[in-house]
């Protein structure tokens, strides 16, 4: 009996889901279900910044191995005073910083963000959008694209072209409407990973969507084909 009590169940990946503590937790047991839940859920889209960042597939993914290396041998350090996903991509664009540097190309993220943010573009009337004190949603769209024809929006064509639409997207723009619009995440959050101010942030996303949004009506406009 006492070692029946003695013995550790381990949980299968689908646990982590949405239990950050328990996540943490097994990480520092260095339990391989744990660090398979956190690479199933995170590797594509640390692929994806990174490539943002550097502009180069083959530098993208040695940045993204090293970030894994550095939160297995550092997770013991995570106090936790942001989400384990910010601290994680905060390593990610610090190892992207150094890539630039080892490589003699000095011109870090947040650098070409704070650059495309404050360029000249064609802009969308600000009252197509909420205020910066609308409740929940400051800034979002005053059509809400959620009242559009569903069966449109669900179909694999339009997916497809939303899809299509953020790949052309300028770098920063592409990562931070990727990880607001699609992975859901706040707008500290995104400030903190990418080191980007909430400004910056701001104009990029509302570019992204802008940009995004031209092209999924036209799309709907022509009656979705």
């Amino acid at each position: 009996m006492a070692r029946d009590q003695a013995e550790v169940v381990r949980p299968a990946v689908g646990t982590f889901d949405g239990n950050e503590p328990l996540l943490v937790a097994a990480l520092r047991r260095r339990e391989e279900a744990a660090f398979a839940a956190l690479v199933k859920r995170y590797h594509s889209l640390m692929l994806r910044v990174a490539y943002a960042q550097l502009n180069d597939v083959a530098a993208g993914e040695d940045v993204v191995q090293e970030t894994w290396l550095s939160v297995i041998k550092g997770i013991d350090s995570f106090q936790g005073r942001s989400s384990l996903r910010t601290w994680m991509f905060r390593i990610l664009t610090h190892h992207a910083s150094a890539r630039l540097e080892r490589d003699g190309r000095q011109i870090p993220f947040s650098a070409l963000a704070s650059a495309d943010a404050v360029a000249a573009e064609p802009s969308v009337e600000p009252s197509r959008f909420f205020s910066r004190d609308h409740g929940p949603r400051p800034y979002f769209w005053v059509s809400d694209p959620r009242e559009w024809p569903e069966d449109a929006l669900l179909a694999a064509e339009a997916r497809s072209v939303i899809a299509a639409a953020v790949q052309q997207l300028p770098d920063s723009q592409r990562v931070v409407i990727t990880l607001r619009d699609l992975e859901g995440w706040a707008p500290d959050e995104v400030c903190e990973a990418l080191g980007i101010s909430d400004g910056n942030q701001r104009v990029l996303l509302h570019r992204a969507r802008s940009r995004v949004r031209q092209v999924l009506e036209k799309y709907l406009g022509s009656g979705g084909r």
